[in-house]
């Protein structure tokens, strides 16, 4: 019997400098078990990530589509950069072709901001998402669409050579809390400038160590929240323009 987008599972993965995680979704978004993680893999290659990924989702429910988010800059499912795991490992791998032959089910891979996107806007006007873990992650939308991907935690601030290692975790670790929210302040306010949002969404493992007020346009969001973007890659009603197309089936 065909399976119906109403009944769609969809596999949803989470890679992270520290952690990958997964669950499984049903097309709405709604979760249909618990998270699970496993430690990313050292060194991160694509054999020994995705060796992780099939361990961790082994005794996972079966699922009919894969939905990664990858912390890089990924085009038609092939890793471009990747930052924090080691973009000579990862340069031009097509990750999305590998995990469909390693599990069997059509993938798509867009960056994990991207993804997180997906899975906190609301949809209205020009949203911008931001990820503040092992990196600094961005994503911007317009009216629920994704924008082609932005790899602007690259660019430098102040005498730092990117937002990566002005904010990032290396920093955080350098330099303090106190002094990382400080930078927050500066780096929100060039965000305001350069961006004109509706909203901005803040995700990330680091998103909670913020101590000052928010703007009312303004909003922390769980990991949770962003990994169910991995049920709006497979829309097809409203696929995001810088997503993949499946591989054929035959």
């Amino acid at each position: 019997m065909k399976t119906t987008p109403d009944q769609l599972k969809i596999l949803s993965i989470d890679i992270g400098g520290s952690h990958i995680k997964g669950t499984i979704l049903n097309q709405k978004g709604e979760l249909q078990k618990d998270y699970e993680k496993v430690v990313t893999p050292t060194p991160a290659s694509p054999e020994n990530v995705i060796k992780s990924i099939k361990n961790l989702v082994k005794d996972f429910p079966k699922f009919d589509r894969i939905s990664v988010g990858f912390p890089g800059y990924v085009k038609e499912g092939v890793v471009k950069t990747a930052p924090n795991l080691s973009t000579e490992l990862w340069k031009d791998f097509d990750l999305a072709k590998s995990l469909h032959e390693q599990l069997g089910q059509p993938t798509r891979v867009v960056n994990d901001a991207d993804m997180q996107g997906l899975g906190v806007v609301k949809g209205k006007g020009l949203e911008l998402v931001i990820t503040l873990g092992t990196g600094f992650g961005t994503a911007l939308l317009y009216n629920g669409n994704l924008l082609p991907h932005l790899e602007f935690s690259h660019q430098p601030f102040g005498k730092s050579k990117s937002y990566d290692k002005y904010i990032g975790e290396v920093a955080i670790e350098k330099e303090g809390y106190k002094k990382w929210n400080r930078r927050m302040l500066k780096v929100f306010e060039v965000l305001k400038t350069v961006f004109n949002y509706d909203y901005l969404y803040i995700g990330g493992g680091n998103s909670d160590k913020l101590t000052f007020k928010l703007d009312k346009n303004m909003k922390i969001v769980t990991n949770a929240d962003g990994i169910k973007g991995g049920a709006r890659l497979w829309l097809q009603d409203e696929l995001p323009k810088t997503a993949p197309a499946e591989k054929a089936e035959k």
